[in-house]
């Protein structure tokens, strides 16, 4: 996985590199994200027959190759042309699932069509509630299976990587979204600063959960939630999953890193909703942890985007291919023939 990033960062403009390496401010919790699995130790199980494994698993009830799926991430045509178009073909190509991101640089009706595999929709909640209905209704329309709707960004981080390159979006990448809503694109500036400034609703509280409920039929994730207290509330106004994550370390630093807060969510949500992670997923042996501690599944972004940057379509295919090739050894050597075998029993405790 690291070749990747080398082969990203050696192709892409340096401020585009670092606007999706980056974190906020000393980037703490980015590297604690990464770090704390390496605190995760396993107990593997011998003398099981492991000749056959199955990485197969359903995430609310759609049947996917693997528990890894594409974690939504801004602006891929900063990586490749072909941009959100040839990961989401990447993704039916590997029989996973891709969230769409809000700002893609290609529209959510484009990112359906190239599709062969299932998608979820990643939503911001605006001040205007009119924009994100009408965002609903185009994901409803085009086929889209899931809400995930991101809760811990009332306020951009101080991702101090972008203040230093002055990161804007070059000339031709938009967020494409809401132009093919006939939005004045120019509004929202030419930086995801100004769009979250603009546009993103900070006085937001869980009665947005009540709202959207009524929107839409579709199930609801929540994505952004790091505290054991969140999840009870989340699932007690009846959200279909959870997504244990910091963003990737690039809003408040010094949070918690996702692989350590997990089993509490997990505990504290008891089954009543699926719960998922996202933050720090280099490894297999990170998936296998993950799983044990009670992950549904896991979703990876940086790989992903490293691979897109490396060899578009192509490039995320093999990331995902890597990650499904080291899930099975580690399931092997862990001797767990299945992935609902995984369970915590596998984490060795102090």
């Amino acid at each position: 996985m690291l070749d990747f990033e080398a082969l990203a960062r050696d192709r892409m403009e340096r401020a585009f590199y670092d606007y999706y390496a980056g974190g906020a401010e000393d980037e703490r919790t980015l590297a604690a994200n990464r770090g704390a699995f390496a605190e995760v130790f396993l107990r593997p199980r011998v003398l099981v027959d492991v000749s056959r494994i199955d990485t197969r698993r359903t995430v609310l009830g759609t049947a996917v190759s693997m528990p890894i799926l594409i974690a939504p991430t801004a602006f891929h045509r900063l990586a490749h042309p072909e941009g959100e178009l040839a990961t989401a073909r990447a993704a039916g190509a590997a029989r996973t699932l891709m969230v769409a991101s809000t700002i893609s640089t290609c529209t959510i009706e484009e990112i359906a069509q190239a599709a062969t595999g299932p998608l979820w929709f990643q939503l911001y909640v605006y001040k205007d509630r009119g924009l994100a209905r009408a965002l609903i209704r185009r994901a409803e329309a085009s086929g889209y299976r899931a809400l995930c709707l991101t809760v811990d960004t009332p306020f951009l981080g101080s991702r101090e990587r972008d203040v230093r390159n002055r990161f804007t979006l070059p000339p031709g990448i938009l967020m494409r979204n809401f132009e093919a809503m006939g939005f004045d694109v120019s509004s929202l500036g030419d930086s995801f600063h100004s769009y979250v400034r603009r546009q993103l609703d900070s006085s937001l509280t869980w009665d947005a959960v009540e709202w959207l409920r009524g929107e839409t039929k579709l199930p609801l994730i929540l994505k952004g939630i790091i505290a054991a207290e969140d999840a009870a509330r989340a699932v007690e106004r009846g959200v279909d999953g959870i997504v244990v994550s910091n963003h990737g370390g690039r809003q408040l630093d010094g949070t918690e890193a996702t692989i350590r807060a997990l089993p509490r969510v997990v505990d504290e949500v008891r089954g009543r909703a699926e719960v998922f992670m996202d933050g720090g997923v280099r490894r297999g042996t990170d998936v296998v942890k993950a799983l044990a501690l009670g992950a549904r599944a896991v979703l990876v972004g940086r790989p992903c985007l490293w691979g897109l940057a490396a060899a578009g379509e192509e490039g995320v295919a093999r990331v995902l291919e890597l990650l499904r090739q080291e899930l099975m050894l580690a399931m092997a050597l862990c001797g767990c023939p299945h992935v609902d075998a995984v369970d915590r029993s596998l984490i060795a405790s102090d």
